[in-house]
C-alpha cells in the first residue's frame, strides 16, 4: 500500500490520528497505535463486513501484531444499538474475558462504531478502542470525536459517553463494496461539514455531484481528508461539546427526530439529516437568518447527490415530545441554524415558529 495520510486531532495526552489510505486494513497492527500491554483484541462487526471480507482482513492484520482475536457479530442496521446488544458485547468480554489493557476494534459503519465504543467505554471503566470505519458517513463524521451511544426507543443516542478512539483508520476503498444508498448518505454530513467550515469544499460538491454518487476514487479520498479534517478541528476545540462542537449537529435537531418517529431504518442517518438541513435552513430563512439564496442552493445541491429533501408528515405532538428530549435542548428546543456558509449560530426556537415552517414544509407521510 502507498503511504496513508494523517490528520491529527489535537486532544493533549487523548490525541490521536484519522489515518487514511487505500489498503489499510491489511496493515493495521502497524499504521495505528495498540495498547502496550494488550494481548486480545475484539472485534465488533456486523454480517456484511464479515461477508465482505473487510473484518476478516481486520482480524489477519491483527493477528499479524502478536494479538488473540475474537469475533463478535451484532446486527445489522441502527436496530443493533440497544441495550441488549450492548449487554451481548459485555458477555462476550467477560467470557473471554478481554482486560483492561487489551482493545476492542469497531469495524463497521456508525452504527458499530457508536455501539462498539459505548462498549469500550463502559467495559471495566473504559479500555481502548479502535475505529475502523467502513461507510462514508462514519469516515467523515461518526467514527471521529469519541461519541458513542446507543439509542431508547425514546430517542436516538440518549444512553451514552465520551471515550475517544486510539486511532481512527478510514480505507476509501471499501466503499466500493457498499450498495449505492448506504454510500450516497454519508454526503449529507460532507455537505453539513461544508456549510459549517469551508465554501470550497462546499462549491467542489457542486461541480461533480456525479462523481460523488459514483464514488470516484480520488475524489472520494480528497472528500474524506478534508471532512475529517474540519471535524477533527472542532473536536480538538471543544471536546465535549460545551461551545461550538455544538454546530456539528446542523441538520441533527429535525434529523434525529425523524429517525425516531419513523422507526430507526426507515431513513439512514445521513437520510435523516439531509431532510434536518432542509428544515434548518428552511426555518434559518423565516427567521430572518438564512439567506434565501443559500436554501436553495442547498436543496439543489442535496437532491443532486440523490439525497431526500422532502419533509414528511409527522404526528406534531409526538415531535415536539422528542424534540424536548434532544440533548441541545436548554430552555427550549434549539437549532443550529446558518447566517451563511461558515457562519452557523446556536438559536433557540419557538414551537410556533418550527410549526409554521412544517405546515409549509410538509408533504405526505411516505418517502
Amino acid at each position: 500500500m502507498s503511504a496513508p495520510s494523517r490528520l491529527e486531532v489535537e486532544l493533549g495526552d487523548r490525541a490521536y490520528q484519522i489515518v487514511v489510505g487505500e489498503g489499510l486494513l491489511d496493515d493495521l497492527g502497524a499504521q495505528v497505535p495498540l495498547p502496550l500491554h494488550a494481548r486480545r483484541a475484539l472485534v465488533v462487526t456486523q454480517p456484511p463486513l464479515v461477508a465482505h471480507g473487510h473484518a476478516p482482513r481486520v482480524e489477519r492484520a491483527l493477528v499479524d501484531a502478536r494479538l488473540e482475536v475474537r469475533r463478535h457479530v451484532v446486527p445489522d442496521g441502527e436496530v443493533a444499538k440497544s441495550a441488549e446488544v450492548l449487554a451481548g458485547i459485555w458477555a462476550a468480554c467477560a467470557d473471554w474475558p478481554l482486560g483492561r489493557d487489551d482493545v476492542i476494534v469497531a469495524v463497521g459503519g456508525g452504527v458499530v462504531g457508536d455501539l462498539a465504543g459505548f462498549a469500550a467505554a463502559t467495559w471495566m471503566r473504559g479500555v481502548g478502542v479502535v475505529q475502523v470505519p467502513t461507510t462514508l458517513l462514519a469516515m467523515v463524521d461518526a467514527a471521529i470525536g469519541g461519541k458513542t451511544a446507543i439509542d431508547l426507543p425514546q430517542g436516538k443516542n440518549l444512553v451514552g459517553a465520551f471515550h475517544q478512539p486510539l486511532a481512527v483508520a478510514a480505507d476509501p476503498s471499501v466503499l466500493s463494496t457498499l450498495p449505492e444508498r448506504l454510500r450516497i448518505e454519508g454526503a449529507a454530513e460532507i455537505v453539513k461539514a461544508a456549510l459549517l467550515a469551508d465554501p470550497l469544499l462546499l462549491e467542489r460538491l457542486e461541480r461533480d455531484p456525479a462523481g460523488v454518487r459514483a464514488g470516484e476514487p480520488e475524489l472520494t479520498r480528497m472528500l474524506v481528508l478534508r471532512a475529517a479534517g474540519i471535524k477533527a478541528e472542532v473536536v480538538a476545540g471543544d471536546e465535549r461539546e460545551a461551545g461550538a462542537r455544538a454546530h456539528l449537529n446542523l441538520g441533527h435537531t429535525y434529523g434525529h427526530a425523524l429517525e425516531t418517529l419513523t422507526g430507526y431504518g426507515t431513513y439512514l442517518h445521513g437520510e435523516a439529516v439531509s431532510v434536518g438541513l432542509v428544515v434548518a435552513l428552511e426555518l434559518g430563512a423565516d427567521l430572518g437568518v438564512t439567506p434565501r439564496a443559500l436554501v436553495d442552493r442547498v436543496r439543489a445541491l442535496l437532491g443532486a447527490l440523490g439525497l431526500p429533501t422532502a419533509v414528511p408528515r409527522l404526528d406534531r405532538a409526538a415531535l415536539h415530545a422528542t424534540l424536548a428530549r434532544d440533548k441541545k435542548a436548554r430552555d427550549g428546543v434549539r437549532f443550529v441554524l446558518l447566517e451563511d456558509v461558515g457562519r452557523p449560530v446556536l438559536r433557540g426556537v419557538a414551537a410556533a415558529d418550527l410549526d409554521a415552517v412544517l405546515d409549509r414544509l410538509e408533504g405526505p407521510t411516505d418517502r
